[in-house]
């Protein structure tokens, strides 16, 4: 079996590529950094990697036309691509910041999935899941630019899921709380010298957040989506899940300094 991971080679991209590879997929990833697909590539049996920018069409259109010289169907896409955007309030926000937010976390989702489709249905079915956010389900001060893409990766992967229902091909949406890493640590340092705090201080907000008062692991991520795109998920389609232990607010965190 085939999988594509957009950002595959690198944080959580890379956890999910190795969870694939662990269940015997033959795992394709592409990702900016050249060096990380290198050293994915050389890696062993089962991988194949793509230096791409998923956000620019044209590199996605590269990244399809060399994996349809691999295997000519495709049985899962992981859109997995995306970035933290600017921490500030909309009327500070330059445009610039916004579009490139908006190309990263939507519109490299649209990319991947247009030219997935084609395979996916030669396959007979499959399945594409995209990493959102919990951010979807909320409204997040400071976070303009991340949360509408991500809303909007709902509102995409809602309708991918009745079109491609027909077809056997099935989409979802996971939605993470705050997962460990250099992404969600610079998120903190942001919003702590935009609020004059320490970056504890916010931290232990963002974990006061959540029911289970917890930050998410990259392999709770990973082991989702590999459930979702075997057959243990096979009826599962048009879904936005959080794994996030039970997130009760996004909203100020006043309440929670």
């Amino acid at each position: 079996m085939h999988v594509l991971i957009t950002a595959g080679a690198t944080g959580i991209g890379r956890t999910i590529a190795d969870e694939f590879l662990s269940k015997g997929w033959q795992v394709h990833v592409c990702d900016v950094a050249e060096q990380a697909v290198a050293e994915w590539t050389a890696g062993g049996p089962g991988r194949h990697g793509y230096v791409a920018d998923a956000a620019d069409a044209r590199h996605v259109d590269d990244v399809f036309d060399r994996l349809a010289a691999v295997t000519p169907t495709l049985d899962a896409l992981v859109n997995n691509v995306g970035i933290a955007g600017p921490t500030a309030p909309v009327e500070s926000i330059e445009p610039a910041d916004w579009d490139r937010t908006v190309a990263v976390d939507l519109s490299a989702h649209f990319y991947s999935a247009r030219r997935a489709i084609p395979m996916l249905k030669r396959n007979g079915g499959g399945s594409i899941v995209s990493i959102a956010s919990n951010a979807a389900l909320f409204g997040l001060p400071l976070r303009a630019p991340y949360v509408a893409s991500k809303w909007a990766l709902i509102g995409l992967t809602k309708t991918l899921a009745m079109e491609l229902g027909p077809f056997n091909i099935r989409a979802n949406a996971i939605c993470p709380g705050s997962v460990r890493g250099p992404r969600i640590d610079g998120v903190i340092e942001r919003e702590a010298r935009w609020r004059g705090l320490s970056p504890d201080v916010v931290r232990h907000a963002y974990e006061r957040q959540s029911s289970m008062r917890c930050f998410v692991d990259a392999a709770d991520v990973a082991q989702l989506a590999a459930f979702l795109c075997d057959p243990r998920g096979a009826r599962i389609s048009g879904q936005a899940i959080a794994v996030d232990g039970h997130t009760e607010t996004l909203g100020d965190l006043t309440e929670f300094l």
